[in-house]
């Protein structure tokens, strides 16, 4: 069932999954993942994007016919200004929805610490004077506090395990659903071997590396990245492949 096109930009991926391509503007929008049957109206969306995207991704939704009341919850996979930036016009939408993030970077968001939102200094200070963001702007309380390690989150009538996969940022998470092997990564690995940078606040070249050998273990033939294209057909070996091309700079 696809329902990109002039009426809506939404694709369904399995029965569970949907998916909301970003659109991209000076700065890249992250993708937004639905998760969840329909019936179960225990639904979650994943991350939410740019400043400004947010009546985007909410119009998809509700083009599908979905209802906003039966969205529960929104899953950060991380929480740079690409992935966040419009939760707040999320939750506009969705007031009662709640907000799950890993604990590395939950803490930060919860006392106003917005060194994980930004990266750096320089970056920080051009999107607040673009955008007109003021400091503070991404304070948000934290629901749940995830954690990785065996977590395994029921999701609107499907099981996905939570996966700290620090590098990209300290508190990444990737989804990982067994049942149809679909992963989710954030940006830690995207399709045509890329990955995702490690210069930023809480980066770590070496975390991102074994980061990415520990999902080069996994079974995936569905690769949801934050950016970029989506792999309905991963390659066997192909995270780990992209794990050894990387190697050398990543040490």
């Amino acid at each position: 069932m696809v329902l990109r096109g002039k009426e809506n930009a939404m694709k369904q991926i399995t029965e569970a999954l949907y998916f909301i391509p970003g659109q991209d503007d000076m700065i890249p929008d992250s993708h937004v993942y639905l998760i969840g049957r329909p019936e179960s109206k225990d639904l979650t969306i994943v991350d939410a994007g740019l400043m400004g995207k947010g009546q985007y991704k909410i119009e998809s939704i509700r083009k599908a016919g979905i209802r906003l009341t039966d969205i529960k919850r929104v899953v950060m996979t991380h929480t740079h200004l690409d992935h966040i930036g419009c939760l707040g016009e999320i939750f506009q939408a969705i007031p009662d929805a709640e907000l799950w993030v890993h604990r590395a970077e939950a803490l930060l968001l919860e006392e106003g610490d917005e060194r994980a939102v930004y990266g750096m200094d320089m970056f920080q200070s051009m999107c607040q004077a673009q955008y007109g963001i003021r400091p503070g702007a991404f304070t948000f309380q934290v629901h749940r506090k995830l954690e990785g390690g065996g977590e395994t989150l029921d999701l609107g009538g499907t099981a996905w395990e939570v996966l700290h996969i620090p590098g990209h940022s300290e508190g990444s998470i990737g989804l990982y659903n067994h049942q149809d092997k679909i992963l989710i990564p954030g940006d830690t690995v995207y399709a045509d071997y890329a990955i995702g940078r490690f210069d930023l606040y809480g980066a770590s070249g070496a975390q991102l590396k074994d980061s990415l050998m520990e999902l080069s273990k996994l079974e995936v033939d569905i690769l949801l990245p934050g950016h970029n294209r989506i792999v309905e057909a991963v390659p066997p070996g192909y995270i780990l492949e992209t794990a050894r091309q990387w190697e050398p700079y990543l040490s």
